[in-house]
């Protein structure tokens, strides 16, 4: 049977500042990629966040980012990179001490925002962010774009990597995600973004921005929480994947 991941970024709420439905989307997905206060989340919000996933069987990851709270970390920041691997370590240890309190514990990690983007080409930071998770725990898998400087690094720190594709965002010709501020970026067709990832998963392409096929292999398929729409579109994949005999699993289990 083919098994796939389904991950949404979760936890990004901030004191009177509401984002997302974590707790339906809670319900929905298998993994739950989870602010650890830097570019989003409090930390009522993130033990809340927690304790919802421990509840329901969802596996815990740190979504890392750079210190960005007002730019919701979709901001580049050219730092240091041995301050870079200190602020990823501070991350993953901060969302540790929430899964804990929930009878859990962090199971992966995934860059978020402009991280995530800068680390497919950034050499240095790519190794920065693979220092901080394995010496935190080399056991912890990490999530990134397939092809990416980020999941070789990773690879060469002796991470496991994890490909991920993108449920709710459009592509390049090259794979790589378009960039927010284009037209066309996020995509919001619940029943089209469904037969998108329903081809992924099967291994076929799917069409690139300007209608190249692009074939994205993916492990793991992210519908981002702040995405409008995003608990219809989240509903909507899960049953087409599942309506097509595809099972929805995490790659990370309990006791991994």
């Amino acid at each position: 049977m083919v098994r796939i991941d389904l991950n949404s970024d979760l936890g990004e709420s901030f004191g009177n500042w509401r984002l997302g439905d974590d707790a339906a989307l809670l319900s929905i997905v298998t993994s739950a990629n989870v602010a650890c206060g830097f570019h989003a989340g409090d930390p009522t919000v993130l033990r809340r966040t927690c304790a919802g996933a421990a509840e329901r069987g969802v596996a815990i990851g740190a979504q890392v980012g750079y210190r960005d709270l007002a730019g919701f970390g979709r901001r580049f920041i050219d730092m240091p990179p041995a301050e870079l691997t200190d602020d990823v370590l501070y991350q993953i240890g901060a969302l540790e001490a929430m899964a804990h309190a929930a009878g859990e514990r962090v199971r992966y990690v995934k860059p978020h925002g402009a991280l995530y983007n800068a680390i497919v080409h950034h050499e240095d930071q790519a190794a920065a962010v693979a220092e901080a998770v394995a010496v935190y725990d080399p056991s912890l898998p990490v999530l990134g774009l397939p092809g990416s400087v980020w999941l070789r690094r990773a690879e060469q720190a002796g991470l496991r990597t994890v490909r991920e594709a993108f449920a709710d965002r459009a592509y390049t010709p090259e794979g790589t995600l378009v960039p927010r501020r284009q037209p066309g970026a996020v995509l919001d067709d619940a029943d089209e973004i469904a037969r998108r990832c329903l081809d992924m998963v099967r291994g076929e392409p799917v069409a690139a921005i300007d209608g190249t096929p692009v074939r994205i292999q993916a492990e793991s398929l992210c519908v981002h929480g702040d995405s409008p729409g995003a608990v219809e579109i989240a509903r909507t994949v899960a049953g087409r994947l599942s309506e097509a005999g595809v099972e929805l699993s995490p790659f990370t289990q309990p006791g991994q």
